[in-house]
């Protein structure tokens, strides 16, 4: 065993300096552990038992200082208050909550990522309501309607109510993924599929793959491209490449009979196989094995304003195969009309969840990949 000593006397160190060595490696310790927590959490990707949401009240109806007061007693359930906007002054326990007029809330959600707005607006303000609703999707927000007297719930198509203590809150859409317990159930499916995919077929079929690629033009193996993922998210996404090295990857879409596509990547785009490097991005978190497709960063940016609940598709994790896809609407969105019936389909998914709704979405792709996809190309 090695001696602790001094250099000058040889004798042992000094209480102080002996507490400041363990003290080192006790912090040690507890990084080194920290970095694996990290990691495990980074490939499991179960949210928190104490996830927290982000709100604001817009409004001064009677119910957002219950709403309010419910939030702060809660917060164990994870929701935080951010503030409530009005366009007069305000008395009470909401009083030093506010953060300025309506038209603000706008840039503030924007900035400070908010994930819930919570209306109040009387119902004869029926068109900044709408407006409000409508911005909230563009952007990713989830709206609520706090109801009152003069409420606009009955104008607003609602399927479902939640309650916050004796407060019913109106959604604007019933969303299965929004209970825990689905979403953990999902992202078990997700870890078990993806690890299998990858140890049992990837690890074979990688190095072929990836040596065909490589034969059929210059170029690296993985294509990478920036895609949106839940909740406005960024993330790399994977695919194996299957056009030739151009300018125009992260700007034009493939389309029919495309002079970019190598011969390899002709085989790929219809098999699907060029997705399977997705399966590693599942297991990662940033996608789910079902869900609407990511889309490519320009066309967030070219459909979001034109195409009604375009965003709302961000509410879950994007997948390696969805709903659209299997009724048909891949690849190439030639016209707005084969976009807008693809959000459609994204957000019946949103809607409509089930665990086995990705079962059989998944048994479909499998065989359309021995099938004949007129949009495969």
């Amino acid at each position: 065993m090695e001696r602790i000593s001094t250099p000058n006397n040889g004798g042992i160190k000094g209480s102080g300096d002996l507490a400041q060595e363990l003290g080192s490696m006790l912090r040690s310790r507890k990084r080194s552990l920290n970095q694996v927590q990290s990691g495990l959490n980074k490939v499991l990707s179960f949210e928190p038992l104490t996830s927290v949401k982000d709100l604001v009240i817009v409004g001064d109806s009677p119910a957002a200082e219950e709403i309010f007061r419910y939030c702060e007693d809660q917060t164990v359930r994870g929701y935080r208050f951010r503030g409530v906007f009005t366009d007069e002054p305000l008395t009470g326990a909401l009083a030093k909550q506010r953060v300025g007029d309506v038209e603000a809330v706008r840039a503030f959600v924007v900035q400070n990522k908010i994930d819930i707005l919570y209306c109040a607006l009387p119902g004869t303000r029926k068109q900044e309501i709408t407006e409000l609703m409508e911005f909230c999707e563009r952007n990713t927000i989830r709206f609520r309607v706090i109801p009152s007297a003069d409420s606009f719930i009955p104008v607003v198509k609602t399927s479902d109510l939640e309650f916050h203590g004796s407060v019913p809150v109106s959604k604007l859409r019933k969303e299965p993924l929004d209970r825990a317990v689905n979403r953990r159930l999902k992202r078990a499916f997700d870890i078990l599929f993806s690890a299998s995919v990858i140890l049992f077929v990837f690890t074979w079929l990688f190095p072929l793959l990836a040596i065909l690629i490589k034969l059929s033009s210059r170029g690296p193996v993985l294509f990478k491209q920036m895609r949106l993922g839940r909740d406005n998210q960024e993330f790399v996404c994977w695919k194996f490449r299957s056009m030739r090295m151009n300018k125009e990857a992260d700007s034009k879409q493939a389309t029919k009979d495309d002079p970019r596509v190598t011969g390899i990547g002709r085989f790929l785009r219809r098999s699907n196989l060029d997705e399977m490097p997705q399966f590693i991005n599942v297991l990662l978190g940033h996608m789910s094995v079902v869900g609407p497709r990511p889309h490519p960063l320009r066309l967030n940016e070219q459909y979001r304003d034109i195409i009604d609940k375009y965003m709302v598709r961000h509410f879950v994790r994007p997948g390696i195969t969805g709903w659209a896809q299997v009724n048909g609407l891949r690849g190439e969105t030639r016209t707005p009309e084969l976009m807008e019936r693809r959000v459609e389909l994204d957000v019946w998914y949103l809607e409509n969840w089930s665990f086995w709704l990705d079962l059989r979405i998944v048994v479909k792709t499998v065989t359309n990949m021995f099938g004949r996809d007129e949009m495969a190309y």
